[in-house]
């Protein structure tokens, strides 16, 4: 127990919080709207990860994009959004979270039509990367205006909970949409459903949300802009070409070793200005370290596993993309599940509970896809298993929302939800190289890419996968756990 007259630290994350009065565990109407706007935007946000992803190949062959650049279309996307994301994140907390959502959403309005009319390749990339900087922007903003909107406690946790299943179920119905529109339309569609969804939310925005932002505005730290920005850009291009050419080659070192480099470089910068972009303190902040690590490992490794499993589906067993796209619609309903009660569960159990419990339910069902044979029959297994593994990963992603917002004044709730959305957007961005290379390199050793090649690469990378699951499990029941000053007093 907390000694009497302190008040427990707000790094504390695993502590649940106590029973809250029945008037503040109940939205208002005005909060319910403001939910439901939040959340539509992000759920766009979400679809826009993976609508193109099963329809690159048909992209490319109506605007002349050659096989080896095909990546680049959602390569540009991931660049601009995880580069940028928390530079935004800081920007809202000096412009204004309103402000910066709604220009984001006009940006992201505009790109979307200009990414369904392109008829060059040249186009399409530009259209793309203003795709990802509206992304970096709205999606801290939107976050930042939803944790100012509740009040830390059992409204926040519900509201995040929410948010998350969404953005998962974003991300499933990305790609069964994205199926759907190029089979029975065309692809140019996948950017047009934005226009419709982006105009409603800028013509309602202002009369719901209202804003909050710091009585005094600090400067802009621009060297930390700099370096974390350019680190950034470089660490997830170099991932990105590490999955396309390897590890090893002098393009993916070049830029993963200046990636570093600068990041480092922005830590000693953030130590020495006057206005930092994010305060050394926070850095240090265990809630803000361990709770981006499980975020970070929940992303990759749920990222990937929708990667590999397409292999499997599409390579093994033939599926079409949209057939694969549908199969995903039950990891889908598994994540709305986890979500609606992801953020009960931290209200209950605390943040390093969910995190454990969810971490261990996802690695034991994605251990169990190991299983996976060549027969047809086995899409059973691989139904169930992302249906609760989906459930687990939810669970650690609510689970992480709320340990790394949490304790932090609304002032800076657009550098936490900054923080927390480039820890989304890099995870995403690094989960598919990585995996990529570990099924590879398997392929590579058993010098086979048929469909028993495959099927080997693709289960060597799903027990990495598991593990890593696993290890991020442990890393946060380990080191979200309570410390005891002297006295017993936990601080």
């Amino acid at each position: 127990m907390s000694a009497p007259g302190r008040a427990p630290s707000p790094d504390i994350a695993e502590t649940a919080p106590p029973p809250a009065p029945s008037s503040k565990t109940r939205m208002t109407g005005r909060q319910k709207l403001v939910l439901a706007l939040l959340l539509g935007a992000q759920f766009m946000i979400a679809v826009d990860f993976s609508i193109l992803n099963v329809a690159l190949p048909v992209v490319g062959e109506g605007l002349g994009f050659s096989l080896s650049h095909l990546q680049w279309i959602a390569t540009a996307f991931a660049l601009a959004a995880a580069g940028f994301t928390l530079l935004f994140g800081r920007v809202a907390d000096l412009v204004g979270r309103k402000r910066l959502f709604l220009g984001g959403m006009v940006v992201l309005g505009l790109s979307s039509a200009l990414g369904g009319l392109a008829t060059s390749p040249e186009v399409l990339l530009v259209a793309r990367v203003l795709q990802g900087l509206a992304t970096a922007a709205v999606t801290p903003a939107g976050l930042a205006l939803l944790t100012t909107a509740f009040r830390e406690g059992p409204l926040r946790e519900r509201a995040l909970g929410l948010n998350g299943a969404l953005m998962s179920a974003g991300f499933t119905a990305g790609a069964i949409l994205g199926g759907l529109l190029t089979d029975l339309l065309s692809w140019r569609w996948a950017f047009f459903i934005n226009v419709p969804v982006a105009a409603l939310v800028v013509a309602l925005a202002p009369a719901v949300i209202t804003d909050s932002r710091p009585v005094q505005r600090p400067r802009l730290d621009v060297p930390g802009a700099v370096t974390v920005t350019g680190g950034l850009l470089l660490l997830v291009y170099g991932l990105t070409q590490a999955g396309e050419s390897g590890w090893t080659t002098p393009t993916t070192l070049a830029a993963l070793l200046a990636g570093l480099a600068l990041l480092l470089a922005f830590r000693s910068v953030e130590k020495r200005a006057a206005a930092p972009l994010v305060p050394v303190r926070i850095l240090k902040r265990r809630s803000v370290i361990w709770g981006n690590t499980a975020g970070l490992i929940a992303f990759v490794t749920e990222t990937s596993l929708v990667f590999l499993l397409t292999l499997y589906l599409q390579e093994v067993l033939g599926y079409s993309p949209l057939a694969t796209g549908l199969a995903f619609g039950v990891l889908g309903i598994g994540t709305v599940i986890g979500g609606a009660f992801g953020g009960r569960a931290v209200g209950r159990f605390g943040s390093r509970r969910t995190i454990v419990t969810g971490g261990v339910i996802q690695a034991v069902a994605t251990l169990s896809l190991v299983a996976l044979g060549t027969s047809a029959s086995w899409i059973w297994l691989l139904l169930v298993a992302t249906f609760i593994g989906g459930i687990g990963n939810m669970l650690v992603i609510v689970g992480f929302m709320v340990t790394a917002t949490s304790g932090l004044p609304d002032e800076e709730q657009g550098l936490a939800t900054g923080l927390a959305t480039m820890t989304q957007q890099v995870g995403i961005a690094m989960g598919i190289p990585v995996m990529s290379a570990v099924a590879t390199a398997r392929m590579s050793a058993l010098g086979d890419t048929g469909p028993e090649g495959v099927l080997s690469g693709v289960s060597v990378a799903i027990l990495v996968d598991s593990a890593l699951v696993l290890t991020g499990a442990l890393l946060a029941g380990a080191f979200l756990g309570p410390r005891r000053a002297s006295g017993g007093a936990r601080r």
